[in-house]
């Protein structure tokens, strides 16, 4: 055995594998669910062999096949019905669904494991053919396979024949030497291995694997499924991304989703060629936002350029309904993707009944709720309604969190609340008790390259982090925990970028870098795996006083 997979068998036992062997057969009763559900990450390791005494609670069962039913797109009612166990019974992949980054269930988007090739030319060899299958057609099929993400990103994978390789892929049966056995035709069809733990991909060679047919199990589409998860990609809550777990037979018409095109774009980038402005993809429906805030068009000017003049805010956040609102003293303008929407700014008392100006800080949760904060007091709004008796103490509803804060957000990597004033950041996780670990408050700079007194933070909708000091903005990226590297640099005017002014600068100079100590990234981002997901309904309990 290399040393290679020595390293890739031995992370993988020291984390739990995240890769598993599905049991062969339909799921037809409560124990089958048990082992399913631990061995996609629903339930915990002891629920694969009830036999060893690893009882389940009745809440920790129900949250497990609710968890399930969400992910699955089937209705949430935490009983373990025909269709859930139909689904449970399908072919898939056999990689855990409760791995790296995800969001909630609510706003449904693609997921990222959490590691990444530093590289983007890639090799990749055929160490063991199938037995049913011309080796040419299988060579055609795994390289229109790859294609699939380089027609996306700059990535290249280049066939070797022999000799070290990032990606080695084998078609094998049953025990193969990495834990994880195959269990025959159905169940699990293949598995892959992150890039942190090597990349490479096994497929079931019990497997009826054909091409371009709707007989059998298509070599295409599985194998590159298994190759988004080779290049770091999680599974996907989108039914129609390729990324989706459930093998859905064969597809003619093969288009990669647009959650899937987010994805890889997220970790490797956007094709510098693509479509002759690298801007929307040539299949899989439309493409939401730019992955460069805005789109190069040309700039327009709003209506009031007080903006213009003075483009420092107080707050900036993306309400529940995916609008984007940035606010300055008295009032609010709505973004477009390259600028401020006609018939801005207005009057915040308006358009939020009963909120002052000069807010300090704002974020929408995932339960759909808004939080407004200024000085000592914190307001919730659902929509545009106040959503109870507001204004409350900071210190009673976010125990642990200081009073006139400087900026809010939730971070898509691990969906807790971070809180930014002067030098110091805060996590809130209001399901710990106490929400803010004593560890806090952290440096910011931690956040690699970003400056202290922030004046807003946000992530924004195309999977990117941004934060406002000033008259400038950093755009920070939550792959490489550090200020993204582009041209024209870090920071960046935010009047010409996000508000659309006229005569205003692209670029400027100075990318401010505290001096302060950094810690590891892991210390202070602690990314879940998914199992910590906050319900909504814990929020309004009277221990958080929210």
């Amino acid at each position: 055995m290399s040393t290679r997979q020595n390293y890739v068998f031995l992370g993988l036992a020291v984390l739990l594998t995240i890769v598993a062997t599905v049991q062969s057969g339909p799921v037809s009763t409560t124990t089958q669910a048990e082992i399913y559900l631990s061995q996609f990450g629903y339930l915990p390791a002891s629920a694969r062999n009830p036999a060893n005494g690893g009882l389940l609670d009745a809440n920790t069962w129900t949250k497990a096949v609710q968890d399930f039913q969400s992910f699955a797109g089937l209705n949430v009612t935490g009983e373990l019905d025909d269709e859930t166990m139909r689904l449970m019974s399908m072919p898939r992949c056999g990689v855990r669904d409760k791995v790296g980054f995800g969001t909630d269930s609510r706003s449904k988007r693609y997921a990222l494991q959490g590691s990444r090739w530093r590289v983007k030319a890639l090799t990749y060899k055929i160490s063991k053919y199938p037995k049913r299958l011309k080796r040419s057609d299988v060579d055609t099929e795994v390289a229109k396979a790859f294609s699939v993400w380089s027609e996306y990103t700059d990535l290249t994978f280049t066939p070797k024949a022999s000799g070290p390789v990032h990606i080695e892929i084998k078609f094998v049966e049953s025990e193969h030497g990495d834990g994880d056995a195959f269990d025959g035709v159905g169940g699990t069809l293949a598995h892959a291995f992150f890039p942190v733990f090597g990349g490479d991909a096994h497929f079931d060679d019990a497997e009826q694997w054909t091409v371009n047919s709707p007989r059998g199990t298509n070599l295409f589409q599985v194998a590159a499924h298994e190759f988004g998860h080779s290049l770091g990609l999680s599974h996907s809550d989108v039914r129609s991304a390729l990324m989706a777990p459930f093998y859905r037979g064969y597809e003619p018409v093969f288009k990669l989703d647009t959650d899937d095109v987010l994805a890889i774009q997220a970790l490797y980038g956007k094709k510098s060629t693509q479509n002759g402005n690298g801007l929307n993809p040539t299949s899989g429906g439309a493409f939401p936002r730019t992955t460069q805030r805005p789109a190069f068009t040309p700039p327009r000017a709003p209506r009031d350029d007080v903006i213009c003049k003075d483009p420092k805010i107080d707050a900036l956040f993306n309400s529940a309904e995916g609008q984007t609102y940035a606010f300055k003293g008295n009032k609010y303008y709505k973004l477009t993707e390259n600028s401020i929407a006609e018939g801005y700014p207005k009057l915040i008392a308006e358009g939020w009944p009963g909120l002052p100006g000069d807010i300090d800080a704002a974020f929408t949760y995932k339960n759909g709720k808004t939080y407004f904060f200024k000085g000592t007091k914190y307001w919730r709004y659902n929509g545009r309604q106040m959503d109870g008796d507001y204004p409350k103490e900071i210190s009673e509803g976010f125990t642990g969190i200081p009073d006139h804060l400087d900026a809010a957000m939730v971070w898509g990597g691990n969906g807790k609340i971070y809180f930014y004033k002067g030098s110091k950041f805060w996590r809130f996780d209001p399901l710990k008790r106490p929400p803010v670990k004593s560890s806090y408050p952290k440096p910011i700079s931690n956040w690699e390259g970003l400056p202290n007194s922030l004046d807003a933070a946000l992530q924004y909708t195309n999977g990117y982090t941004y934060f406002f000091k000033g008259d400038k903005y950093y755009r920070f990226n939550d792959r490489t925990f550090a200020v993204d590297s582009a041209d024209p640099p870090f920071p960046r005017p935010s009047a010409h970028w996000w508000f659309g002014c006229k005569n205003t600068p692209s670029s400027t100079g100075n990318i401010v870098d505290n001096s302060e100590e950094k810690e590891s990234a892991s210390s202070f981002f602690d990314y879940d795996n998914g199992d910590n997901v906050f319900d909504a309904g814990e929020w309004n309990r009277p221990r958080t006083k929210l």
